[in-house]
């Protein structure tokens, strides 16, 4: 059966699917890239701990490197690594209600698209 035999309530709910699944994939892939943010600045955090208040730290501007304050600098990075928690925490809650949309769309389909015999009653 080609697309184009399908009825528009099929097609309706196929174009939901791969849009959902779209969804999905953005979701996984924004939220991978925090956790490598996360990771990064929970090892810059560590790494500030180890030094003393008067080894020069520098951090990055746009394009520049600047001089900054060690303890300035290591709450900044703080306050970053708990937002970041928090976007991942919610990017956490969106992927799994984006599977579960993703997996009762497919439920639905297959359902809608077994032969009369083999749906279940």
């Amino acid at each position: 059966m080609s697309e184009a035999e399908l009825p528009p309530q099929i097609q309706e709910q196929l174009a939901r699917l791969q849009q959902m699944q779209q969804t999905l994939q953005a979701v996984v892939s924004q939220k991978q890239r925090l956790e490598i943010e996360l990771s990064e600045t929970d090892k810059a955090v560590s790494e500030l701990e180890k030094i003393t208040d008067e080894a020069p730290v520098y951090k990055m501007v746009g394009g520049i490197m600047i001089r900054a304050e060690r303890q300035g600098l290591l709450t900044e990075l703080k306050d970053r690594k708990e937002l970041l928690n928090t976007r991942v925490t919610v990017l956490a809650k969106q992927e799994d209600r984006a599977r579960t949309r993703v997996r009762e769309i497919q439920d639905s389909l297959q359902q809608r698209l077994a032969p009369p015999g083999a749906r279940p009653s």
